[in-house]
């Protein structure tokens, strides 16, 4: 029994089956999308709180430990990391990958919202989470910026007309802005005046407070009408505030203004934000007028972050799409560009991948010729390879799959294997052919002969991929879309091979065979084969007679196999060149805003100068979303398409800016894959492990000491917070008690003059 006899005698469903196998590629390869990489993201939420005024102990004991014994209670989490750092806490779970995101959230939630009577009863606001990975790069960086209007109002624009549609939009897990300009009205004390009307802080903490409410008022009704109840409660604009009655004195009421200075500014002004543009690429425009090639814009940064898992192409192209009418609603002085796209680099790496695909189909087809020697020949063997890649698209969109590197990767390897059956096929029908028989009866009987040998060779190929798609973790999850797609291929290929192959070879092929017609190239070339087959005879025989020293070379070239297994450099993935680097900026732990700021925008100026660099973003203040610590800032660098060589960029970057006193600078290249959830400037990280948060500062400062000294690293640092200058006030128990102060007094005392 032939399984190819049905299809050599209908030559017209067998062609309407290929056909449909090529059209339904075609479909699926339109809809298929694309990524740098399969999605093997771990589910990860970040849980932050923010406590301006408390420092890094105080943080760890009344905020993050409470959450942490609450969340350590959650099914799934696979690791748990934190950070308590001056005024913030951040707290990234991390879990199992059977795990659904929706399900991680719900967790999350009811923890926080279990742990709420366990924080401070005056934390400003709640604890927040976001459905992202801190480790990703954002996918899209947007800079949003005004010449005549203020930052205050910038964000408050950025905020409510961008960040929140932007937030919406599928696949976006985190909208975060960077620069911390929120309109607020800021009261600074005279604590002179204070005292010269009897009034404390806390007195004045307390009126403010009471003044300004905006509470449930009720409503009343008459016969015919009802009315609700509004009250001018809350105090507004900072005209308000100044004319706010605080206390009596003499009879006479001493109103705000008079003990205290009253602004509209930010809510925290020590933070910042500025986009790094090139001016030279972008002449006349509005931001460069009046300055040099390069400029340093204050600016609200507003950086996208994808949820895991989301497709980074299809999310981004649904935010460009909403951007054109998003910003048409705004003031035409705001200008919102964009500063950095994943996207580029991701498109970049496929496309080159897609071009070395149709290389491989290209030369796959010019050595079948050149062996076969015959045009007829050649496009009944290479006809398989455009179908079998073709319809596997088709397959590969009903499995959820994407067209991504590894995928592509798979198909360039699938190039050479599916001809191979084809080839077989065609050269078992041709010597039936050249032994004189019709083409027809030698298609059925040489299809007859090979039709389970390719069967065979089919499954056996397959079953090679068979161990890759039981591999377990992240490595599973990324070589199970490689092994599939491969099997996709090569059995596709085997279905053309059994079908369309006999089918074409019995009508097509005439005379001589395979190699009828053979050109002038395809005579050479067997006769260039066949001199290669008497050489490698001659050498055959040399071997057989040297049993022994063949023996010993087998063993010393699996011994030389064993040595450069053992001594060559392991990793999962190669570091990628992804045109974009991530920067992070250290400075004394005892700096200030103020120079911290100005360390920040040398070092910016520093690395625009350079050609490499297209533009870049810089943020520098507590936020949690970028810095957990005033004395690092952090940078996202964008590069130009022909940057050169990555290493050499980066040890350019960071002689340019060791010339800027006090800092120094931290460079990552932004990678696809991102397993690990914790953040960090450098490619290795140690964790030190502990209960006494004192001891590990302690041992971490020694360890850091002691590899800065090492010959084989360099750019040694820590994320240790309480590593700055502190003042420490000392209570007297004994006299506090005798006045009636209690310790909650003090502590309420300090944060109201320093808070």
């Amino acid at each position: 029994m032939s399984p190819s006899r049905p299809f050599i005698e209908r030559p017209v469903a067998t062609s309407l089956l290929m056909v449909a196998i090529v059209l339904a590629g075609l479909v699926g390869f339109r809809f298929l999308p694309l990524s740098a990489l399969p999605q093997v993201d771990y589910p990860t939420i970040q849980v932050r709180t923010l406590y301006p005024g408390a420092s890094p102990q105080v943080m760890s004991n009344t905020v993050t430990a409470p959450l942490e014994g609450q969340f350590g209670q959650m099914s799934g989490l696979q690791r748990m990391s934190s950070t308590s750092a001056s005024g913030v806490s951040v707290i990234t779970l991390q879990f199992s990958l059977d795990l659904s995101l929706d399900v991680a959230e719900q967790e999350v939630q009811a923890a926080i919202n279990a742990g709420g009577s366990l924080l401070p009863a005056d934390l400003p606001a709640p604890p927040v989470y976001a459905k992202v990975n801190p480790a990703d790069a954002p996918i899209l960086t947007l800079a949003v910026s005004s010449d005549a209007m203020p930052l205050t109002d910038v964000q408050n624009l950025a905020n409510t007309r961008l960040a929140q549609k932007i937030s919406q939009v599928s696949g976006v897990g985190l909208v975060s802005l960077s620069g911390g300009q929120r309109p607020a009205v800021r009261i600074q004390a005279n604590t002179r005046a204070l005292a010269s009307y009897g009034i404390g802080l806390d007195t004045l903490r307390t009126a403010i407070a009471a003044a300004n409410s905006n509470g449930a008022k009720g409503s009343f009704d008459g016969p015919q009408r009802a009315y609700s109840i509004n009250a001018n409660d809350q105090l507004v604009t900072a005209d308000d505030y100044r004319r706010l009655i605080v206390a009596y004195r003499n009879g006479a009421p001493v109103r705000l203004d008079d003990v205290a200075s009253v602004i509209e500014a930010a809510e925290n002004n020590q933070l910042g934000a500025w986009a790094g543009v090139q001016c030279s690429d972008t002449p006349g425009a509005s931001q460069c007028a009046g300055r040099a090639k390069t400029a340093l814009i204050p600016a609200i940064i507003m950086n996208v972050q994808r949820q895991p898992g989301a497709n980074v192409i299809a999310t981004v192209d649904a935010i460009r799409r909403e951007l054109p009418a998003l910003t048409a609603g705004l003031p035409a002085s705001l200008r919102v560009e964009v500063l950095a796209d994943r996207t580029n680099g991701i498109r970049a790496s496929v496309a080159d991948v897609e071009k070395e695909l149709l290389l491989a189909v290209a030369l796959v087809v010019l050595v079948i010729y050149a062996f076969l020697g015959s045009l007829r020949a050649t496009v009944v063997a290479s006809i398989a390879v455009p179908i079998s890649l073709i319809g596997a698209f088709g397959v590969m969109y009903l499995l959820g799959y994407s067209v991504n590197n590894l995928s592509l990767m798979a198909l360039t390897i699938a190039t050479g294997f599916v001809v191979d059956d084809a080839i077989v096929m065609i050269e078992n029908i041709a010597r039936y052919i050249e032994a004189g028989e019709p083409p027809l009866e030698a298609a059925v009987k040489g299809a007859t002969q090979i039709g389970f040998t390719i069967i065979s060779l089919t499954i056996s190929l397959v079953a090679v991929l068979i161990p890759l798609l039981f591999m377990q973790d992240v490595v599973g999850r990324l070589f199970r879309e490689f092994a599939v797609t491969l099997a996709i291929t090569i059995l596709i290929s085997a279905v053309v091979s059994l079908t369309l192959v006999p089918m074409m070879s019995a009508r097509w092929l005439r005379g001589r065979g395979a190699h009828q017609g053979a050109s002038g190239l395809g005579v050479r070339t067997t006769a260039i084969f066949g001199r290669v087959a008497q050489g490698y005879d001659r050498m055959l025989g040399w071997v057989l007679v040297h049993e022994r020293l063949t023996l010993w070379v087998a063993i010393a070239t699996l011994a030389v196999t064993a040595l450069l297994y053992v001594t060559i450099p392991k990793g999962l993935f190669p570091t990628q060149d992804t045109g974009q680097l991530q920067a992070r900026i250290e400075a004394p732990r005892d700096v200030s805003y103020a120079k911290m700021a100005q360390i920040q925008g040398d070092v910016a100026r520093a690395l625009l100068a350079d050609p490499a660099v297209a533009n870049l973003s810089s943020v520098v203040g507590v936020d949690a979303a970028n810095n957990t610590m005033l004395s690092t800032g952090s940078m996202l660098v964008d590069l130009v398409p022909s940057h050169g060589d990555q290493r050499q960029v980066m040890d350019r970057l960071r002689e340019r800016a060791s010339v800027v006193p006090g800092a120094r600078l931290y460079l990552q290249p932004t990678q696809d894959l991102t397993i690990d959830a914790e953040t960090g400037p450098t490619e290795y990280r140690a964790s030190l492990e502990g209960v006494d948060a004192g001891a590990i500062t302690q041992w971490m400062t020694k360890l850091v000491a002691k590899l800065e000294n090492a010959q084989e690293v360099r750019n040694v640092g820590s994320d240790a917070g309480a590593q700055g200058l502190a003042s420490y006030v000392d209570v007297d128990r004994d006299t506090a008690a005798r006045l009636g102060i209690s310790a909650s007094a003090v502590d309420d005392a300090l944060y109201s003059a320093f808070g």
